[in-house]
């Protein structure tokens, strides 16, 4: 079922076209990666809505991406319970570690590294959503082995220079 399908389906389950508009981006950001202008567009069309509201939902939540991602999306939460555990410290750890700053992606595209305002989670604080899990109780160590574990997933050695790795795919 190509993405058009897909939405149509999911849409049919809305009496108003304009609250599918949530469960069609989620589609089209699976299917794309991203949700570049064009793909908004194709959405808008496709639940036959305002592309300004499609715009809207896609650019107010942080589980939207409007620009593309490395292939293991860091999400740090930065509310008060997770701040209050020493996620600002997990982040000038995670900044040094990846070579990165904040809303930065590696140049291998193994990496980006963003922060929310709040995962839901303030019982595991701090926390961290990577892809669709979330990692609780973070402190360097944790973050330094899920790391680990993350470039293992894609057979990429701890240290190695992205400057001359490939990226996935290529």
């Amino acid at each position: 079922m190509n993405m058009r399908e897909k939405i149509e389906v999911a849409a049919a389950r809305y009496p108003d076209q304009r609250s599918a508009i949530m469960p069609a981006l989620l589609i089209a950001q699976k299917e794309h990666g991203h949700l570049p202008g064009p793909v908004l567009e194709e959405v808008a069309d496709i639940l036959g809505v305002e592309r300004i509201w499609v715009y809207e939902l896609a650019t107010f939540y942080t589980l939207f991406r409007i620009e593309p991602v490395g292939v293991f999306h860091l999400q740090l939460c930065d509310n008060v319970s997770c701040m209050l555990r020493g996620s600002e410290d997990l982040l000038r750890h995670l900044e040094a570690v990846l070579g990165i700053k904040k809303d930065g992606t590696t140049l291998d595209g193994l990496f980006t590294l963003s922060t929310v305002e709040c995962l839901g989670a303030c019982e595991m604080a701090p926390v961290m959503q990577v892809g669709d899990d979330y990692h609780g109780g973070l402190d360097i160590a944790r973050i330094d082995a899920l790391l680990e574990r993350l470039r293992a997933m894609t057979g990429q050695a701890i240290g190695a220079d992205p400057a001359t790795t490939t990226p996935p795919g290529e």
